[in-house]
């Protein structure tokens, strides 16, 4: 069996998934619940309840006796279009960098033996030199929150975790200890956190990155595994734009502290669904400069709830055709330069020969609850040089993607408890 979830890591087939990767650390705020800060720094190269009770004790106890004196952080970096998180895993501590994304669950890297797997530049871990690491039976309940966990001959529960772009992992679901350092040096280990111990994984990876973590809503996520314990389910991100000095960090926050508040805030209500993992808003529609682009072409029309969901995995804004084709008709009207044609690098992108990004238009994207304006260099990116194209794409589906790119720029907040999303304008490269 497998598993289609909304995710496309730089597997769309455009030119734009060749481009953007930052790198996160954690930190964790003083007071009785710890949160996690995650700086996000760029680098030149590209489903069903809650965690068992006994495991949110046990992390409680853990970080309770820690939490006055240390403040955990975890590195991340930017690669081609993605964020990658770095966290270490098992007993001794081992470093993967996953990417960071909130449009799948699973968090998972390559394993020993990994006979049918992309290629790494990193060792793959090895999960017989962890002392810490354990199988989870097929007779779990552990094993049943995820879809496609099935048994194996060795009575393990064996998973099947397939993308919308086509890429796969299979393995073991298992547990492990996965650790984040502190900004005093020291470590803070979350015990028995379940994950995907790949051992056949294939699609559109490039060779830094070691896998995924999965920052969706469901229950096997990394955010409601250890929501509960860091004061409650919610986190932030503040994504550094495209072309962003590879030394400049940008920071992910998770748990208490993490809130987006104060003046120029939006937010927007998440929109439940029978599908627990996206992160599902309103899009009303989308003005390019003065003129409005109705989400359905027509204001007649009612839109319907939750139609595009914001990934952090997905760098392109993807539109349903009928919208982005009215988006690239205005934009092209309203850009005083010829378009890039006959350019087999770029397809038929919407892009411009220019040293220096555009100069307008600016995009408003009209959320229920409130409007997010978009510079260039939100909506523009360049997949080489003296290229700049829009970064967008398009879907025969109903429903649409707000990509990475669009979000950035942004410190943007995800409430789970309050089932709501903050967007707050931010010089990402300055927000510390």
């Amino acid at each position: 069996m497998t598993m289609v979830v909304y995710f496309y890591p730089c597997l769309v087939a455009t030119i734009i998934c060749f481009m953007l990767l930052p790198f996160l650390h954690i930190s964790a705020t003083e007071g009785n619940d710890v949160g996690f800060s995650v700086n996000l720094i760029r680098k030149n190269s590209s489903h069903h309840g809650h965690v068992l009770p006994a495991l949110r004790r046990l992390m409680e106890m853990e970080l309770s006796a820690m939490e006055k004196t240390v403040s955990p952080q975890s590195p991340i970096y930017a690669y081609l279009g993605h964020y990658l998180m770095e966290v270490s895993i098992g007993t001794p501590p081992f470093k993967i960098y996953g990417i960071a994304d909130t449009g799948s669950d699973l968090t998972w890297t390559s394993c020993v033996p990994c006979n049918k797997c992309y290629k790494q530049r990193n060792p793959i871990f090895d999960p017989q030199k962890s002392t810490s690491y354990r199988n989870i039976s097929c007779d779990s309940k552990l094993c049943h929150k995820l879809d496609t966990g099935v048994c194996s001959p060795q009575k393990h529960c064996n998973y099947t975790y397939a993308y919308a772009s086509a890429a796969i992992t299979q393995g073991v679901l298992a547990q492990e200890t996965i650790t984040l350092s502190s900004t005093k040096g020291e470590s803070v280990p979350l015990k028995g956190i379940v994950f995907g111990c790949g051992h056949n994984n294939t699609g559109g990876f490039n060779d830094r990155e070691m896998g995924i973590i999965g920052l969706g809503g469901g229950p096997v996520s990394f955010i409601s595994q250890i929501g509960s314990s860091f004061g409650g389910k919610r986190f932030s991100q503040c994504l550094v734009p495209f072309h962003t000095d590879v030394s400049v960090s940008s920071k992910m926050s998770l748990g208490k502290g993490s809130e987006v508040s104060g003046k120029g805030v939006v937010s927007t209500p998440l929109v439940a669904k029978q599908d627990k993992t996206p992160y599902f808003v309103t899009l009303l529609g989308i003005s390019v400069g003065n003129t409005y682009l109705h989400f359905n072409g027509s204001s007649s029309q009612s839109v319907e709830k939750g139609n595009v969901f914001l990934d952090s995995g997905t760098p392109p804004t993807i539109l349903p055709t009928q919208l982005y084709d009215r988006l690239v008709a205005q934009v092209r009207s309203e850009v005083a330069m010829k378009p890039v044609t006959n350019d087999l690098d770029l397809g038929p992108q919407l892009c411009y020969r220019t040293k220096n990004n555009l100069r307008g238009p600016v995009l408003t994207a009209h959320f229920e609850g409130g409007d997010v304006k978009l510079l260039p260099t939100q909506t523009f990116v360049s997949p080489k040089d003296g290229v700049f194209c829009l970064g967008f794409t398009n879907t025969s589906s109903d429903g649409g993607v707000y990509g990475n790119f669009a979000q950035s720029n942004y410190l943007i907040g995800f409430d789970l408890d309050r089932q709501v999303v903050s967007f707050k304008p931010m010089d990402c490269t300055k927000h510390k």
